[in-house]
């Protein structure tokens, strides 16, 4: 039996996230965790006390997401010589 790796989350299926009617510029990474927070609050009503649990995981995800490209692109910046040009 093979073992899967369990900390990363299944990504969300071009299927999903256009049927879930996403709009493009949420189809990302998170965007598995985001078709769950949508259904939650289109249930309750949008109440804002409602859907804690999935809006942290969705904002969780976003920020993990915003690290990984702040990495990357200081990676970049240090591959190019380390020159900041503003």
């Amino acid at each position: 039996m093979g073992h899967a790796v369990t900390d990363a989350p299944r990504q969300a299926t071009r299927e999903e996230m256009r049927d879930a009617k996403l709009p493009i510029q949420y189809r990302d990474s998170c965007a598995n965790l985001l078709i769950p927070l949508n259904r939650c609050r289109f249930e309750t009503y949008y109440l804002p006390w409602k859907c804690e649990d999935e809006r942290h995981s969705y904002e969780k995800c976003q920020y993990v997401e915003f690290k990984k490209r702040v990495a990357k692109m200081n990676e970049l910046r240090e591959a190019k010589g380390g020159a900041r040009s503003n």
